[in-house]
């Protein structure tokens, strides 16, 4: 049973919801030209007559397995770098302007080169590791550079050692900037995952089907594809700040 405070948001999400759906279909009547936007009764149409199909779960499955492949290993590989450039100084210096190359240079290009490198199927998983790991480093470094310098002392005073140092002070000054990079990391891999797929183009993948809607001038298809990666991203995104909650939780007792 849903509590007054949850039934009000499923209430206040669904008539956010109806509002931009009806303004869908509004501009979908003002244009009239079915080849620039479809309407959402038809999307959803098509959506529904796609779903029928194994392909479209095979490709669905994919896709999240690509990116959340390399969402892990760019959140795995950006924390322990910031741990490491935080301790010695050197590595910050050595791997601060190649972190900055990442930042800096377009996903397109990277795209390219991903496909001279290694095989099409690996190329959204390196991508999207390549867009999260500076995202996660930078958020952990700052948290560590942060962390309350009169706790420490009291650390050093109370003997706690290093161990016990780092799991009651470094990891609870962490776990916010943490938290914060993942979320923000999420939404780029997606978006980065699926346009290194529509540009390597992998069989049975979300971005193979939406580089052939458009090939095609499917529209109902391009925008039932894009609805599914909008929807496999807020899942993933809650199944995140899930876990995250729970790992807060557990540390602050």
């Amino acid at each position: 049973m849903l509590n007054k405070k949850s039934l009000k948001k499923v209430i206040i999400t669904l008539a956010v919801l109806l509002f931009w759906t009806g303004v869908w279909q509004a501009a979908f009547l003002l244009i009239d030209r079915e080849i620039l936007l479809v309407s959402p009764v038809d999307v959803f149409r098509r959506l529904f007559a796609l779903s029928q199909s194994g392909e479209f779960w095979k490709s669905i499955g994919s896709t999240f397995l690509r990116i959340s492949s390399g969402y892990l290993l760019g959140v795995v590989f950006g924390t322990v770098l910031a741990v490491l450039t935080s301790a010695v100084s050197f590595l910050k210096t050595l791997f601060y302007p190649i972190i900055s190359l990442v930042k800096a240079t377009p996903v397109a290009s990277f795209i390219i080169l991903a496909l001279v490198w290694i095989k099409k199927n690996g190329v959204p998983v390196f991508i999207t590791f390549l867009i999260v790991l500076p995202i996660v480093w930078a958020n952990v470094s700052e948290a560590i550079s942060n962390t309350d310098k009169s706790l420490l002392e009291m650390a050093k005073v109370f003997r706690f050692g290093k161990l016990k140092t780092v799991k009651e002070i470094y990891v609870h000054s962490v776990l916010p900037y943490f938290a914060a990079g993942c979320t923000t990391a999420l939404g780029l891999a997606w978006k980065a995952g699926v346009a290194a797929e529509v540009i390597s183009l992998p069989q049975s993948s979300v971005g193979y089907h939406l580089y052939r809607s458009k090939i095609t001038i499917e529209t109902a298809d391009l925008f039932a594809w894009t609805i599914v990666v909008i929807i496999l991203s807020v899942l993933l995104e809650k199944v995140i700040v899930s876990m995250l909650k729970i790992i807060r939780k557990g540390n602050k007792k």
